[in-house]
């Protein structure tokens, strides 16, 4: 991912749409897209700014907070699949897809045993 053209580079943009310039030849003068110079000027007016907002970031994790009844199911019942275990955590309200339940489980180091004799 690319980081955020320079402040300096928006402001002059920005400066340039203030003083009645239309927003496609200002794009064309700075070398910059017109949806750019029309994204900035909306930033600044909206907020008095043309700073870029936050980049990149990490997600929060759901299932932290019901470690522990998932830890107690897969006790329970290590058979347990992760649909089953995705159909649970929905029954309490929590609606996650199975693929976050793999990650919760394979992070944690909970793991399913895979056996070719299993039923």
């Amino acid at each position: 991912m690319t980081r955020p053209l320079s402040n300096d580079l928006r402001e002059r943009v920005v400066a340039a749409v203030g003083a009645g310039e239309s927003c496609r030849s200002v794009a064309a003068r700075f070398g910059v897209g017109v949806s750019s110079v029309v994204k900035w000027s909306q930033r600044y007016r909206a907020t008095g700014s043309v700073a870029p907002g936050k980049v990149g970031g990490h997600r929060k994790r759901l299932l932290e907070p019901h470690r522990a009844f998932i830890t107690e199911r897969l006790g329970q019942t290590p058979h347990l699949t992760l649909h089953g275990l995705k159909d649970e955590l929905a029954a309490l309200g929590v609606y996650v897809s199975h693929n976050a339940v793999w990650v919760f489980l394979q992070r944690e180091g909970l793991r399913f045993k895979k056996n070719a004799v299993r039923p």
